[in-house]
Protein backbone atom coordinates (compact mmCIF):
# COMPACT_ATOMS: atom_id res chain seq x y z
CA UNK A 1 0.00 0.00 0.00
CA UNK A 2 2.72 2.52 0.82
CA UNK A 3 6.70 2.59 1.84
CA UNK A 4 8.21 5.36 3.63
CA UNK A 5 11.32 6.81 2.70
CA UNK A 6 14.39 8.47 4.34
CA UNK A 7 12.13 7.61 7.36
CA UNK A 8 12.23 6.98 11.38
CA UNK A 9 11.02 4.51 13.43
CA UNK A 10 7.88 5.70 15.12
CA UNK A 11 8.18 4.33 18.91
CA UNK A 12 5.59 1.67 19.65
CA UNK A 13 3.16 2.53 22.51
CA UNK A 14 -0.24 1.40 24.03
CA UNK A 15 -2.94 3.29 22.78
CA UNK A 16 -4.34 5.05 26.02
CA UNK A 17 -7.94 5.59 24.77
CA UNK A 18 -10.33 3.22 26.87
CA UNK A 19 -13.37 2.14 24.63
CA UNK A 20 -16.91 3.22 25.38
CA UNK A 21 -19.99 2.14 23.04
CA UNK A 22 -21.24 6.13 23.25
CA UNK A 23 -19.12 9.78 23.86
CA UNK A 24 -20.97 11.86 25.61
CA UNK A 25 -19.54 14.87 27.79
CA UNK A 26 -18.58 12.61 30.93
CA UNK A 27 -17.22 10.11 28.62
CA UNK A 28 -14.92 12.86 26.84
CA UNK A 29 -13.85 13.74 30.06
CA UNK A 30 -12.77 10.36 30.81
CA UNK A 31 -10.69 10.62 27.59
CA UNK A 32 -9.22 13.72 28.17
CA UNK A 33 -8.66 12.76 32.08
CA UNK A 34 -6.74 9.10 30.79
CA UNK A 35 -4.82 11.33 28.20
CA UNK A 36 -3.91 13.64 30.64
CA UNK A 37 -2.57 10.71 33.49
CA UNK A 38 -0.72 9.18 29.85
CA UNK A 39 0.98 12.89 29.71
CA UNK A 40 2.01 12.65 33.21
CA UNK A 41 3.82 9.97 32.46
CA UNK A 42 5.67 11.18 29.68
CA UNK A 43 6.94 14.00 32.11
CA UNK A 44 9.95 13.35 30.20
CA UNK A 45 8.98 14.99 26.61
CA UNK A 46 10.29 18.26 25.28
CA UNK A 47 7.75 20.93 26.40
CA UNK A 48 5.24 21.48 23.31
CA UNK A 49 6.09 17.38 22.28
CA UNK A 50 7.55 16.11 19.33
CA UNK A 51 6.16 17.55 16.30
CA UNK A 52 5.41 16.23 13.01
CA UNK A 53 4.56 17.77 9.98
CA UNK A 54 2.42 16.08 7.26
CA UNK A 55 2.40 17.83 3.97
CA UNK A 56 -0.03 15.51 1.51
CA UNK A 57 0.97 16.63 -1.74
CA UNK A 58 -0.24 15.13 -5.29
CA UNK A 59 1.85 16.51 -8.58
CA UNK A 60 3.01 19.52 -6.78
CA UNK A 61 6.76 19.58 -7.76
CA UNK A 62 6.30 23.24 -8.67
CA UNK A 63 5.94 24.49 -4.75
CA UNK A 64 6.76 21.32 -2.30
CA UNK A 65 10.73 22.84 -2.81
CA UNK A 66 9.37 26.32 -1.72
CA UNK A 67 7.07 24.40 1.23
CA UNK A 68 10.08 22.50 2.52
CA UNK A 69 11.69 25.43 2.84
CA UNK A 70 9.81 27.63 4.55
CA UNK A 71 9.32 24.83 7.47
CA UNK A 72 13.49 24.47 7.60
CA UNK A 73 12.83 28.67 8.94
CA UNK A 74 10.90 28.15 11.76
CA UNK A 75 12.51 29.41 14.66
CA UNK A 76 10.71 26.40 16.37
CA UNK A 77 12.16 23.62 14.05
CA UNK A 78 9.94 20.28 13.45
CA UNK A 79 11.21 17.30 14.53
CA UNK A 80 9.74 15.18 11.27
CA UNK A 81 8.68 16.36 7.91
CA UNK A 82 7.43 13.67 6.03
CA UNK A 83 6.04 14.81 2.63
CA UNK A 84 2.85 12.21 1.61
CA UNK A 85 3.28 11.53 -2.45
CA UNK A 86 -0.50 10.72 -3.25
CA UNK A 87 -0.52 8.97 -6.66
CA UNK A 88 2.16 11.57 -7.97
CA UNK A 89 2.98 11.40 -11.83
CA UNK A 90 5.89 14.27 -11.40
CA UNK A 91 8.90 14.31 -9.38
CA UNK A 92 7.63 15.48 -6.00
CA UNK A 93 8.72 12.90 -4.41
CA UNK A 94 12.21 12.95 -5.41
CA UNK A 95 12.52 16.72 -4.49
CA UNK A 96 10.90 15.81 -1.48
CA UNK A 97 14.02 13.69 -0.03
CA UNK A 98 16.35 16.17 -2.24
CA UNK A 99 15.34 18.54 0.65
CA UNK A 100 16.11 15.99 3.24
CA UNK A 101 11.99 15.02 3.98
CA UNK A 102 10.86 12.05 4.58
CA UNK A 103 8.34 10.33 1.86
CA UNK A 104 5.61 7.86 1.70
CA UNK A 105 3.95 6.86 -1.25
CA UNK A 106 0.51 6.30 -1.55
CA UNK A 107 -0.64 3.32 -4.03
CA UNK A 108 -4.33 3.31 -5.16
CA UNK A 109 -5.36 5.46 -2.94
CA UNK A 110 -8.88 7.24 -4.39
CA UNK A 111 -10.04 9.30 -1.29
CA UNK A 112 -7.90 11.94 -2.36
CA UNK A 113 -6.03 14.57 0.51
CA UNK A 114 -8.25 12.92 3.34
CA UNK A 115 -7.77 9.22 2.32
CA UNK A 116 -3.85 10.13 2.08
CA UNK A 117 -3.63 12.00 5.46
CA UNK A 118 -5.74 9.18 7.09
CA UNK A 119 -2.85 6.42 5.67
CA UNK A 120 0.04 8.47 7.02
CA UNK A 121 -1.80 9.01 10.75
CA UNK A 122 -3.33 5.57 11.57
CA UNK A 123 0.96 4.74 11.16
CA UNK A 124 2.18 7.86 13.54
CA UNK A 125 -0.96 8.06 15.89
CA UNK A 126 -0.22 4.23 17.10
CA UNK A 127 3.31 4.57 18.66
CA UNK A 128 2.79 8.41 19.42
CA UNK A 129 3.21 10.33 22.90
CA UNK A 130 0.22 12.01 23.55
CA UNK A 131 1.49 15.28 24.01
CA UNK A 132 3.33 14.91 20.48
CA UNK A 133 2.19 17.23 17.84
CA UNK A 134 0.59 16.84 14.72
CA UNK A 135 0.82 20.18 11.73
CA UNK A 136 -0.90 19.23 9.02
CA UNK A 137 -0.24 21.60 6.10
CA UNK A 138 -0.93 22.28 2.21
CA UNK A 139 1.50 21.56 0.12
CA UNK A 140 1.03 24.89 -1.55
CA UNK A 141 1.65 27.51 1.48
CA UNK A 142 4.64 28.49 2.98
CA UNK A 143 4.36 29.46 6.64
CA UNK A 144 5.70 32.51 8.23
CA UNK A 145 8.90 31.27 10.19
CA UNK A 146 7.33 31.95 13.61
CA UNK A 147 4.46 29.64 12.66
CA UNK A 148 4.88 26.85 14.55
CA UNK A 149 6.74 28.17 17.32
CA UNK A 150 3.48 30.41 18.11
CA UNK A 151 1.45 27.50 17.53
CA UNK A 152 2.95 25.51 19.62
CA UNK A 153 2.37 28.17 22.47
CA UNK A 154 -1.69 28.29 21.80
CA UNK A 155 -2.35 24.95 21.67
CA UNK A 156 0.08 24.67 24.93
CA UNK A 157 -1.63 27.34 26.85
CA UNK A 158 -5.31 26.24 26.16
CA UNK A 159 -6.37 22.44 27.28
CA UNK A 160 -9.80 23.52 25.30
CA UNK A 161 -8.11 24.36 22.34
CA UNK A 162 -8.74 20.95 19.71
CA UNK A 163 -6.20 22.90 16.55
CA UNK A 164 -4.84 25.57 16.18
CA UNK A 165 -4.83 26.73 12.24
CA UNK A 166 -3.18 29.65 10.33
CA UNK A 167 -4.30 33.34 9.01
CA UNK A 168 -3.55 33.21 5.06
CA UNK A 169 -2.87 35.47 2.51
CA UNK A 170 -2.81 35.05 -1.13
CA UNK A 171 0.10 34.17 -2.77
CA UNK A 172 1.50 35.92 -6.01
CA UNK A 173 0.31 35.37 -9.48
CA UNK A 174 -3.03 34.61 -11.01
CA UNK A 175 -3.49 38.12 -12.83
CA UNK A 176 -6.99 40.14 -12.06
CA UNK A 177 -8.35 36.54 -10.37
CA UNK A 178 -5.37 36.44 -8.37
CA UNK A 179 -5.65 39.80 -7.40
CA UNK A 180 -9.01 39.50 -6.64
CA UNK A 181 -8.43 36.27 -4.14
CA UNK A 182 -5.65 38.26 -2.29
CA UNK A 183 -8.12 40.81 -1.50
CA UNK A 184 -10.67 38.35 -0.50
CA UNK A 185 -7.81 36.80 1.83
CA UNK A 186 -7.08 40.08 3.32
CA UNK A 187 -10.60 40.67 4.26
CA UNK A 188 -10.65 37.11 6.12
CA UNK A 189 -7.48 37.83 7.73
CA UNK A 190 -9.03 41.29 9.10
CA UNK A 191 -11.99 39.49 10.04
CA UNK A 192 -10.50 36.56 12.23
CA UNK A 193 -8.13 38.99 13.78
CA UNK A 194 -11.37 41.62 14.88
CA UNK A 195 -12.60 38.48 16.52
CA UNK A 196 -9.44 37.68 18.04
CA UNK A 197 -8.54 34.47 16.28
CA UNK A 198 -12.12 32.70 16.63
CA UNK A 199 -12.86 31.04 13.17
CA UNK A 200 -15.35 29.00 12.12
CA UNK A 201 -13.17 26.25 10.16
CA UNK A 202 -9.56 25.74 10.88
CA UNK A 203 -8.67 25.34 7.23
CA UNK A 204 -6.21 22.72 5.75
CA UNK A 205 -4.03 25.20 4.96
CA UNK A 206 -1.98 24.78 7.80
CA UNK A 207 -3.12 23.03 11.62
CA UNK A 208 -1.49 21.70 14.60
CA UNK A 209 -3.04 19.25 16.70
CA UNK A 210 -2.30 16.96 19.90
CA UNK A 211 -2.12 13.41 19.05
CA UNK A 212 -4.64 12.48 21.62
CA UNK A 213 -7.23 15.19 20.07
CA UNK A 214 -7.28 13.39 17.14
CA UNK A 215 -7.05 9.48 18.74
CA UNK A 216 -9.82 11.14 20.40
CA UNK A 217 -11.88 12.30 16.83
CA UNK A 218 -10.69 8.63 15.64
CA UNK A 219 -12.23 6.90 18.84
CA UNK A 220 -15.73 8.62 18.30
CA UNK A 221 -15.43 7.92 14.70
CA UNK A 222 -15.61 4.15 15.45
CA UNK A 223 -17.85 4.58 18.86
CA UNK A 224 -20.77 6.69 16.36
CA UNK A 225 -20.67 9.43 18.43
CA UNK A 226 -19.48 11.30 15.03
CA UNK A 227 -19.65 10.37 11.31
CA UNK A 228 -17.92 6.85 10.52
CA UNK A 229 -15.87 8.80 8.08
CA UNK A 230 -14.14 5.53 6.31
CA UNK A 231 -15.64 3.42 8.65
CA UNK A 232 -12.50 2.52 9.96
CA UNK A 233 -11.73 5.10 12.64
CA UNK A 234 -9.84 7.57 10.11
CA UNK A 235 -9.44 11.10 11.42
CA UNK A 236 -10.25 12.59 8.41
CA UNK A 237 -13.87 11.64 6.78
CA UNK A 238 -13.27 10.74 3.80
CA UNK A 239 -16.81 10.53 1.97
CA UNK A 240 -17.01 14.48 2.05
CA UNK A 241 -15.99 17.44 -0.05
CA UNK A 242 -14.19 19.57 2.72
CA UNK A 243 -12.39 17.64 4.98
CA UNK A 244 -11.59 20.29 7.28
CA UNK A 245 -14.67 21.65 7.51
CA UNK A 246 -15.81 18.41 8.69
CA UNK A 247 -12.92 17.89 10.91
CA UNK A 248 -13.72 21.47 12.59
CA UNK A 249 -16.91 20.43 12.60
CA UNK A 250 -15.87 17.04 14.84
CA UNK A 251 -13.95 19.19 17.12
CA UNK A 252 -16.28 21.66 18.25
CA UNK A 253 -19.37 18.56 18.72
CA UNK A 254 -16.47 17.02 20.85
CA UNK A 255 -16.66 20.18 23.10
CA UNK A 256 -13.17 21.03 21.62
CA UNK A 257 -12.18 25.26 21.02
CA UNK A 258 -10.26 25.84 18.00
CA UNK A 259 -8.22 28.92 16.89
CA UNK A 260 -6.81 31.27 14.11
CA UNK A 261 -4.51 33.23 16.13
CA UNK A 262 -3.35 36.48 14.09
CA UNK A 263 0.41 35.41 14.63
CA UNK A 264 0.46 32.13 12.30
CA UNK A 265 0.23 33.38 9.50
CA UNK A 266 1.19 31.77 6.05
CA UNK A 267 0.80 32.27 2.21
CA UNK A 268 -1.10 30.27 0.30
CA UNK A 269 -2.03 29.66 -3.49
CA UNK A 270 -4.15 31.78 -5.36
CA UNK A 271 -6.36 30.19 -8.27
CA UNK A 272 -4.50 31.31 -11.46
CA UNK A 273 -7.65 31.28 -13.69
CA UNK A 274 -11.73 31.82 -13.41
CA UNK A 275 -12.06 28.38 -14.47
CA UNK A 276 -10.65 26.82 -11.51
CA UNK A 277 -11.54 29.16 -9.03
CA UNK A 278 -14.81 28.06 -9.87
CA UNK A 279 -14.21 24.88 -8.97
CA UNK A 280 -12.33 25.24 -5.81
CA UNK A 281 -15.34 27.84 -4.62
CA UNK A 282 -17.73 24.79 -5.89
CA UNK A 283 -15.91 22.32 -3.61
CA UNK A 284 -15.90 24.61 -1.09
CA UNK A 285 -19.00 25.62 -1.16
CA UNK A 286 -20.79 22.53 -1.62
CA UNK A 287 -18.77 20.66 1.14
CA UNK A 288 -19.71 23.42 3.70
CA UNK A 289 -23.52 22.92 2.70
CA UNK A 290 -23.14 19.02 2.81
CA UNK A 291 -20.97 19.42 6.49
CA UNK A 292 -24.42 21.04 7.71
CA UNK A 293 -26.93 18.35 6.44
CA UNK A 294 -24.24 15.82 7.93
CA UNK A 295 -24.16 17.26 11.53
CA UNK A 296 -28.18 18.70 11.44
CA UNK A 297 -29.27 21.12 13.40
CA UNK A 298 -26.89 21.44 16.91
CA UNK A 299 -25.84 23.53 19.27
CA UNK A 300 -22.28 23.54 17.07
CA UNK A 301 -24.02 24.11 13.77
CA UNK A 302 -26.55 26.87 13.98
CA UNK A 303 -23.71 29.80 13.43
CA UNK A 304 -22.83 27.75 10.32
CA UNK A 305 -26.58 27.41 9.44
CA UNK A 306 -26.66 31.10 9.66
CA UNK A 307 -23.99 31.57 7.43
CA UNK A 308 -25.94 29.53 4.73
CA UNK A 309 -28.99 31.04 5.22
CA UNK A 310 -27.67 34.35 4.60
CA UNK A 311 -25.55 33.40 1.37
CA UNK A 312 -29.17 32.08 0.04
CA UNK A 313 -30.81 35.53 0.81
CA UNK A 314 -27.99 37.19 -0.84
CA UNK A 315 -28.68 35.22 -4.26
CA UNK A 316 -31.91 35.74 -4.13
CA UNK A 317 -31.18 39.47 -3.64
CA UNK A 318 -28.76 39.51 -6.24
CA UNK A 319 -30.84 37.81 -8.70
CA UNK A 320 -33.92 40.22 -7.60
CA UNK A 321 -31.87 43.40 -8.00
CA UNK A 322 -30.47 42.47 -11.50
CA UNK A 323 -33.66 41.41 -12.54
CA UNK A 324 -35.40 44.42 -11.80
CA UNK A 325 -32.27 46.28 -13.65
CA UNK A 326 -33.14 44.28 -16.24
CA UNK A 327 -36.76 44.99 -16.32
CA UNK A 328 -36.80 48.32 -15.77
CA UNK A 329 -34.33 48.85 -18.98
CA UNK A 330 -36.42 46.17 -21.27
CA UNK A 331 -39.66 48.29 -20.48
CA UNK A 332 -38.86 51.68 -21.22
CA UNK A 333 -39.57 53.06 -17.54
CA UNK A 334 -36.04 53.51 -16.92
CA UNK A 335 -33.49 54.11 -14.43
CA UNK A 336 -34.01 56.39 -10.94
CA UNK A 337 -32.21 57.45 -8.16
CA UNK A 338 -33.60 57.00 -5.10
CA UNK A 339 -32.20 58.66 -1.77
CA UNK A 340 -32.39 55.42 -0.06
CA UNK A 341 -31.02 53.00 -2.34
CA UNK A 342 -27.90 55.79 -3.15
CA UNK A 343 -27.24 55.39 0.85
CA UNK A 344 -27.62 51.65 1.06
CA UNK A 345 -24.71 51.86 -2.04
CA UNK A 346 -22.55 54.27 -0.41
CA UNK A 347 -22.42 51.56 3.17
CA UNK A 348 -21.56 49.20 0.54
CA UNK A 349 -18.84 51.33 -1.12
CA UNK A 350 -17.80 51.91 2.85
CA UNK A 351 -17.69 48.22 3.84
CA UNK A 352 -15.43 47.53 0.36
CA UNK A 353 -12.83 50.27 1.15
CA UNK A 354 -12.25 50.02 5.13
CA UNK A 355 -12.35 45.95 4.84
CA UNK A 356 -8.97 46.14 2.67
CA UNK A 357 -7.35 48.28 4.38
CA UNK A 358 -4.61 45.74 5.45
CA UNK A 359 -3.62 46.13 1.81
CA UNK A 360 -2.76 49.62 2.04
CA UNK A 361 -4.18 52.72 0.81
CA UNK A 362 -4.10 51.97 -2.85
CA UNK A 363 -6.33 49.50 -2.65
CA UNK A 364 -8.14 51.03 -0.40
CA UNK A 365 -9.09 53.54 -3.31
CA UNK A 366 -9.38 51.17 -6.04
CA UNK A 367 -11.98 49.07 -3.42
CA UNK A 368 -13.97 52.41 -3.98
CA UNK A 369 -14.78 51.89 -7.22
CA UNK A 370 -16.39 48.59 -6.53
CA UNK A 371 -14.63 46.92 -9.83
CA UNK A 372 -14.90 43.66 -7.08
CA UNK A 373 -18.59 43.34 -7.72
CA UNK A 374 -17.40 41.59 -10.74
CA UNK A 375 -16.25 38.67 -8.02
CA UNK A 376 -18.90 39.01 -5.70
CA UNK A 377 -20.81 38.47 -8.39
CA UNK A 378 -19.11 35.13 -9.62
CA UNK A 379 -19.22 34.36 -5.73
CA UNK A 380 -23.16 34.20 -5.84
CA UNK A 381 -23.55 32.23 -9.05
CA UNK A 382 -21.00 29.63 -7.22
CA UNK A 383 -23.59 29.57 -4.16
CA UNK A 384 -26.72 28.91 -6.21
CA UNK A 385 -24.83 26.05 -8.54
CA UNK A 386 -23.66 24.26 -4.52
CA UNK A 387 -26.77 24.63 -3.32
CA UNK A 388 -28.49 23.27 -6.63
CA UNK A 389 -26.04 20.66 -6.61
CA UNK A 390 -26.51 20.06 -3.38
CA UNK A 391 -30.32 19.84 -3.63
CA UNK A 392 -30.52 16.85 -6.38
CA UNK A 393 -27.28 14.95 -5.25
CA UNK A 394 -25.41 15.54 -8.24
CA UNK A 395 -21.73 13.55 -8.58
CA UNK A 396 -19.15 15.07 -6.26
CA UNK A 397 -15.98 16.44 -8.19
CA UNK A 398 -12.69 17.61 -5.92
Amino acid sequence: MSKLKNGKETRSGEDPMRHENTIGASDLASILQASNAESSRASHRATGGVVTVLVPAHNEAEAIIETLESLGQQTRRPDRVIVIADNCTDNTEQLALAQGAEVICTVGNTDKKAGALNFALGQLLEGADPDDLILVQDADSQLAPDFIENAVSHLGSDDKLGAVGGVFRGGPGGGFVGHLQRNEYSRYARDVKRLNGKCLVVTGTAALFRVRTLRGVSLARTQGSLPAGNGRGGVYDTSVLTEDNELSFALLTLGFNILSPADCTLVTEVMPTWRELWAQRLRWKRGAVENCVQYGWTKVTRPYWGRQLLSMVGVLVTVAYLASIGYAVGSGAGLHLHAFWMAVTGVFVLERIVTVRLRGWKYMLLAATMYETVIDLFLQAVHAKAYMDAMFNKKKVW
